[in-house]
């Protein structure tokens, strides 16, 4: 089963935007990019066109690079404010302190969950990579509850989030990373989620035959888009997720339907 992550959003959308007009209430959302990068530009565009579907006004501001994490910081400080949830677009530079960034936003308006200093059990939200995830396992039928699930990449995008909720599913969920585990690991994974941004990396004689194969690694490679797997590793996977196509279109999704809950909770 190869997933069409774009079919999938569009059904969500679809749920998402009769809530949103129920709300009765003009909603913000406010994104904050740091310095010119062509690939950041192409996922705020890709949120932004999200948004307007939904009626939602993108609020955003840029900082630049010159300025550091002082002046991010202070970006999220003076934005918070007047906006219903926030985005930080990542990747910052690698001479910000990416912490110290995300510690800025408020715990009720951390849409990507992403801030480091709220712990798991206070998050009002999961990341939206993760629910994803989990949005086409339950979507597909697959049973999460004591598989052998290996995560690649131990990111805070994907990987460690993805464990995280894959874990409190009853999943027994181990990492293949620089820092633990090894790409031997995947041959005897029912699941593998894949997000350390390696294109192509994983071949079809890493994966045993009928495994899930779940690729949220995208990666810009010589001006495309590519994943962690090999596309050839859908021959051997009982179910597939492109790139692009798959996972990310749904992502971005979940972060529509995290902002509804958090207005939720605002209420």
């Amino acid at each position: 089963m190869i997933i069409d992550g774009k079919a999938i959003a569009a059904e969500i959308y679809a749920d998402l935007g009769a809530q949103y007009a129920a709300l009765g209430k003009k909603v913000r959302l406010g994104i904050i990019v740091v310095g010119a990068n062509p690939v950041i530009e192409q996922f705020v565009r890709i949120k932004s066109r999200a948004a307007a579907e939904l009626g939602i006004d993108i609020v955003r501001t840029d900082v630049v690079e010159d300025r550091g994490t002082a002046g991010a910081i202070d970006a999220i400080r003076a934005l918070a404010p007047s906006i219903d949830a926030l985005i930080v677009q990542l990747p910052l530079p690698k001479s910000f302190d990416t912490n110290a960034v995300l510690e800025a936003i408020p715990r009720e308006k951390d849409v990507d969950a992403l801030n480091p200093a709220t712990p798991e059990d206070r998050r009002l939200v999961d990341a939206p990579v993760a629910l994803a995830v989990l949005e086409i396992l339950k979507r597909s039928n697959v049973r999460i509850a004591g598989q052998k699930v290996v995560v690649v990449g131990a990111g805070r995008l994907v990987g460690t989030p993805a464990a995280v909720l894959l874990r409190k599913m009853g999943a027994d969920v181990s990492f293949f990373s620089l820092d633990e585990g090894s790409i031997d690991d995947l041959r005897d994974a029912d699941i593998v989620i894949c997000g350390a941004g390696k294109p192509g990396f994983i071949k079809p004689m890493h994966v045993k035959t009928g495994s899930v194969l779940i690729d949220a690694g995208a990666s810009e490679d010589e001006g495309v888009v590519r994943g962690d797997l090999d596309p050839v590793c859908a021959e051997k996977a009982s179910l597939f997720t492109p790139v692009p196509g798959g996972v990310g279109p749904i992502a971005v999704a979940m972060i529509f339907k995290n902002l509804l809950h958090l207005l939720r909770k605002e209420g």
